[in-house]
Order: structure tokens, then C-alpha cells, then sequence
């Protein structure tokens, strides 16, 4: 067998001619073709284009598709492709999608008269105004499809895929069955079938798995950055592009990838689905840090959470020590953090701001027992009616020191970090799930922990990872953290990496590498001779390998008691500060911003005198970008500007 691919959609456009019927479009910044259903024929071409050597179709092969589906009506199935006999209604080969489901069409000769067997793999969700690419993998009795690299579904049906399908006088169809209805509405972007192999080891090794290619017409492909000729129309496209003059326009769901050209500062600007971004204006450089604003806080502050409110505000929630009065939540109010209401906490630790559907909720980790001796970190939900967090769940925790909420194949889920009980640091921490039918989180899974600190997701293509940072086990802090990731329901332990009074962990991407930063925090070992300084100490920043799949580690900092990582970006540079908080004599220590410098790695940029350093935000305003840090040592927190060039 012939193992190249065959380009199905590219030989429906011979040297970049289109076909009438055919237009391109771009649309998130990748091209496709759009198929009219006025003339569904005209998008045919003869099968023995591609069959050139011999009139069968393969055994085995692959189907790669990458398609933009629209959202439509629920019942509407629509044809990705056909390959039809002249003047026969039968489809011998096709693909057809509804919007939860797809089905794979072939015909079997091997009785009488023949006959057609459909192929349905449910819960395909494609219809989502997203870009997507299947391989469809066929052998015999066995079907495999893979959505942007995901996990596969397999099926096994009683009719095999013939051995000898003739594509004698057939012909290949694009998004229709050689009539109007049904026709494909969306995007199509590449349509390849690969004889004799499953295509998914060689597609599902780029980083964007959603539109990752094997084979795709020169029309859909970049622009050169320099034309070859004048014939710089040679391939027009289209695109679903507004561009809105004037007063600063709303920007939703309904306005993403829509653009806004702001004349008075000469600024073109695109919809990101909630903010608008930045698409053309100088690029900004980090020039220095000044002092901005002098927060007092109700006492010592633990951690900060800085969210925005839709059509209410940018707010940030601090982490107080002391009880009462309890934990501030500050909102921005003409430039500034005013103080906007209290909320009644137990040596709280952190909060955590997450929406599920248009419920708003901030989860606080208490420390401390209240005044009955109950033991509890609390969920509060958004009041709009009394535009104020109010109280809706209190669950169980054990030293809480941190809460992460994620989402994962469309349901919620809210880790917390138990640090001990009693004496006792080698507990369970809980991954609790949200149960629609009676609006609560419920318990889902226990991981053991050892004096844990941190929890953080993140995602990798379409999978998904928790990473937790364990502190101290009772005897040492040279204990193993360790990364999990989601497979068949739960999370199973993907890597352990050595750590040394873990307190912190922090994902980042720089362009297309992935980067995972651990705070250690001291080194101490009950078994051991004590080292000069406990609380001088690398913390290490590690980056995915994918060939080896794990992290390995990229570049170690010298810290001193490192408790947070914050990852930021001024214009095309990216940053990293570091929360120093102890140096073994003082905790006025100074807390470092480093740059990205490439081969270089991170260098240290900015020097920046802090008190008992315990936690970095930054945000950013239309009026400029921020850095905001908390002390665990005085009740003072600060704002400071990042000014630019």
C-alpha cells in the first residue's frame, strides 16, 4: 500500500484554483473553506485522481479532518464528506456529523444487493464555533477516533470495513452528499486520508492540537511574508472581522474576535471574549518599579486574590492573620484599593475567586478554629442584590492553606490543601466535585499529602494536571512533591520532583514551551547536621519535555525562604518575582523580579526591598500594569507600578 497521504481537499483545488461555491474565510487566525450549497456537484472531482494506481479503496487507513463546526440546530446532521457512485444514491464512504455525536458511513457488498453500515461515536461535541481535528482510524472491525489528541474512543462493530471497495466511476464529495440538504455550514480546513495507518502518532506531537496538520492546501497555509510576484490578490480570503469606530464598545461573548480601532490613541484593539487586548501599538518595555500605594490591612496578610466582578469592578480579597476583625476585601475605586467589606476568618490563608455558569464565588482557607472550636474553611457566593459576598458552604478542612478550583471536561471541581492535624502533617487533602442537582460540592477524591502548601492546575493540550507542594513531613522538609494528572475519572500520579520545603508552584508558558517554578522555602532534616542557613536555598524552575513526557529541570535561583512565584508579562517580555521572605537573620529581604532571556534563562532584573514577603499579584488596569505583594510580618501591603518605555 501506498503509505503517502492523500489530500483530499487539496485536489479539490488544483494549483489554488477554487471551486465555485467555495470561499475562504479566517477565523481565529487559521483558514478554512466555506462550501456553498447552492451547487453540491460542483464541489465533486473524480476519485480516480487520488486512486491512480489501482480502484480500491484502502482496508486500512486514517481520515484526518480539521473543521470549525457551527452551532446549529439539535438535530441537523450535516456531511463532512461522501465518495458516491454516478447515479447512485448510495454513499460508499462519508463522514457526517449532529452535535453530539459522529458517524462514519460504508457500504458492504459482501451480501446480495449490498447494504450500508453507520458507525456512531456519542459525546462528540464539535458544534462549538471552535477549531477541532479528528483522526478517525480504521481496521477491519475496529474504529478509533481522536478529538484534538484527546483520549480515543473506540468501537467495535459486527460489519468489518470491506477488503476490496470498489471506487470504480465514484467520485469524492465536499461537505455534502451530492445534494443540498445536509451541506456542511462550517469551516473546513484539511480532509486527508492516510491508507494503511493510524495517523495519530504523526499529527498529535504539535503543540496546538486543535488545528495540528499533516496535509493542508497551499490557498489555507500563511501568506509568504514576502509575495513571490505581484499577484498578491492571487488568494484572496475573507474573514469574520468588525471593526468598531468611536467610544470604548462592550466586549462579551457576543463581540469576541471583533475589533475595536480606538482613534485617540491610534490603537487597534481585539475582543478576547471579556477584556479588550491590544493588537497594535508600540510594544511596551519594563523600565522601573515605583511605589504606588501604601495598603493598611486588618492585620498581617497571608495571601492576596485580585478577580474581576463583570459590570461591578476589579476587587482583591487579603488573607488576614488575626480574628476579629477578620479578612478585607478591597475594591479598585479611582485608582486605588478602598476598603469595601469584611468577612470573618481564622488565620486565613488564602482565597480563591471561581465562577460556575453565572454563580460567583470566593473560597477562604482557614487556619484556625473559630470561637466554638469548629474547624472550617467557608465558600461565600456573589450577592447581586446585596452587592456583597455572603456565606453558602462550609466545609471541613485541617490547617487549610490553599484552595484551587478547575474545570475538567465541563465540571467543577475545588482542591483544598489540608497542612495538618493536630501534630500529625501526613494527612489527606480533598478534591471535592460541584453537584448541579443540589448546588454543593461533595467529596470526589483524597490525596495523601505531607504538610502541603499549594495546589496548582494547569492544562497540557487536553489533558490535565493538579500539582501539590509538600512542606514537611514531620521530620524533614527534602520530601517529594507531586504532579497528577486526570485519566479515567481521577487524578494518578504523573511525576514526583524533589523538593525542599515546597510552598508554592507556578505553570507559565513562553510561547511554545511550558514551564512549571517551585518556591522552596528552607532545608531542614532532623537526621541531619544542620546546614549554614536553612532558608538560603535554590528553588528550581523545570520545563516539559515531550518527547521524555515529564518535567526536567531547566534553571535553579538562589532564594531566600521563597513562599510565592508570580509570572507576568510587560509588552513582549516575560517576568518572574519572586516572594523572598526570610534570610536566616531578617525578613526585610529583598524579593527579585527576573527577566526571560532566552538562552539565558531568567536573569535578575529588579531588586525590591520587602518586609516578610508572602504573596505576589499582578493585574493590570486601562491606566497601567501592577505588581501587589503582602507582607506576613506587618500589616502593610503594597501596589507598585510598572513603568514603561
Amino acid at each position: 500500500t501506498d503509505l503517502r497521504p492523500l489530500d483530499i481537499l487539496s485536489e479539490a483545488v488544483p494549483a489554488g484554483r477554487l471551486a465555485r461555491g467555495m470561499r475562504v474565510f479566517q477565523v481565529q487566525g487559521v483558514r478554512g473553506f466555506q462550501l456553498s450549497s447552492s451547487r453540491p456537484r460542483a464541489l465533486g472531482f473524480p476519485a480516480s485522481r487520488l486512486f491512480i494506481h489501482c480502484d480500491r479503496f484502502p482496508e486500512e487507513f486514517s481520515i484526518i479532518v480539521t473543521l470549525r463546526a457551527l452551532r446549529g440546530p439539535a438535530k441537523r446532521n450535516e456531511y463532512i464528506f461522501t465518495l458516491m457512485v454516478e447515479e447512485s444514491p448510495g454513499v460508499l464512504v462519508g463522514l457526517r456529523y449532529a452535535p453530539d455525536k459522529l458517524h462514519f458511513l460504508f457500504w458492504s457488498q459482501e451480501r446480495a444487493g449490498g447494504w450500508q453500515t453507520r458507525v456512531t461515536f456519542p459525546n462528540v461535541s464539535l458544534s462549538d464555533n471552535q477549531w477541532h481535528t479528528l483522526i478517525l482510524a480504521v481496521s477491519g472491525q475496529s474504529f478509533s477516533l481522536t478529538v484534538d489528541c484527546s483520549i480515543p474512543k473506540d468501537v467495535v462493530v459486527e460489519t468489518p470495513f470491506p477488503a476490496s471497495l470498489s471506487v470504480r466511476r465514484a467520485s469524492f464529495y465536499l461537505g455534502n452528499r451530492r445534494r443540498r440538504k445536509g451541506v456542511f455550514t462550517g469551516l473546513l480546513r484539511q480532509l486527508v486520508l492516510l491508507p494503511g495507518a493510524d495517523a495519530t502518532p504523526r499529527i498529535c506531537h504539535a503543540v496546538n492540537f486543535k488545528v495540528a496538520t499533516l496535509s493542508v492546501p497551499s490557498v489555507l497555509q500563511d501568506v509568504p511574508a514576502k509575495p513571490v510576484s505581484n499577484e498578491v490578490l492571487k488568494y484572496p480570503y475573507e474573514t469574520d472581522m468588525k471593526v468598531t469606530l468611536g467610544a470604548r464598545p462592550r466586549c462579551s461573548k457576543q463581540e469576541k474576535t471583533q475589533f475595536w480601532f480606538n482613534a485617540s490613541r491610534r490603537g487597534l484593539y481585539l475582543c478576547n471574549g471579556s477584556t479588550w487586548v491590544s493588537m497594535l501599538e508600540v510594544q511596551h518595555r519594563l523600565d522601573y518599579v515605583e511605589e504606588y500605594q501604601n495598603l493598611v490591612t486588618n492585620s498581617e496578610t497571608m495571601g492576596i486574590e485580585v478577580f474581576t466582578i463583570p459590570k461591578v469592578g476589579l476587587f482583591a480579597a487579603m488573607a488576614n492573620r488575626i480574628t476579629p476583625p477578620g479578612s478585607a476585601i478591597y475594591r479598585w475605586t479611582d485608582g486605588k484599593f478602598v476598603h469595601y467589606q469584611n468577612i470573618p476568618t481564622y488565620q486565613a490563608q488564602s482565597w480563591k475567586y471561581f465562577t460556575i455558569g453565572k454563580k460567583i464565588f470566593l473560597a477562604v482557607a482557614n487556619f484556625e478554629q473559630n470561637e466554638r472550636g469548629q474547624e472550617f474553611s467557608v465558600i461565600y457566593k456573589w450577592s447581586r442584590r446585596k452587592a456583597k459576598f455572603i456565606t453558602y458552604q462550609r466545609i471541613t478542612t485541617h490547617s487549610a492553606r490553599d484552595w484551587e478550583a478547575f474545570v475538567i471536561e465541563g465540571e467543577a471541581f475545588l482542591a483544598v490543601v489540608n497542612h495538618r492535624e493536630g501534630n500529625n502533617h501526613n494527612i489527606d487533602s480533598v478534591i471535592y466535585r460541584w453537584n448541579p442537582r443540589t448546588g454543593l460540592f461533595e467529596t470526589n477524591q483524597t490525596i495523601p499529602t505531607s504538610g502541603a502548601y499549594d495546589w496548582e492546575f494547569f492544562t497540557i493540550g487536553p489533558y490535565s494536571f493538579l500539582a501539590v507542594a509538600n512542606t514537611f513531613n514531620g521530620t524533614s522538609t527534602k520530601i517529594y512533591s507531586h504532579i497528577y494528572i486526570w485519566l479515567s475519572g481521577s487524578f494518578q500520579l504523573f511525576q514526583s520532583i524533589l523538593t525542599f520545603g515546597a510552598a508554592d508552584w507556578e505553570v507559565f508558558h513562553i510561547g511554545d514551551r511550558v514551564f512549571l517554578a517551585v518556591a522552596n522555602s528552607h532545608s531542614y532534616d532532623s537526621g541531619m547536621p544542620a546546614p549554614s542557613n536553612f532558608y538560603a536555598i535554590n528553588s528550581s524552575i523545570y520545563e516539559l519535555n515531550i518527547t521524555a513526557q515529564m518535567f526536567v529541570k531547566f534553571q535553579d535561583l538562589l532564594t531566600y525562604s521563597a513562599l510565592d512565584w508570580e509570572f507576568f508579562s510587560v509588552g513582549d517580555d516575560s517576568f518572574l518575582v519572586v516572594a523572598n521572605s526570610f534570610d536566616g537573620f531578617t525578613f526585610s529581604v529583598n524579593s527579585i523580579i527576573y527577566r526571560w532571556q532566552g538562552y539565558e534563562g531568567f536573569v535578575a532584573a529588579h531588586h525590591l526591598p520587602t518586609v516578610g514577603c508572602r504573596d505576589w499579584e499582578a493585574f493590570h488596569t486601562p491606566e497601567g500594569s501592577y505588581l501587589f505583594y503582602s507582607s506576613a510580618k506587618e500589616p502593610l501591603s503594597k501596589v507598585l507600578k510598572l513603568k514603561t518605555t
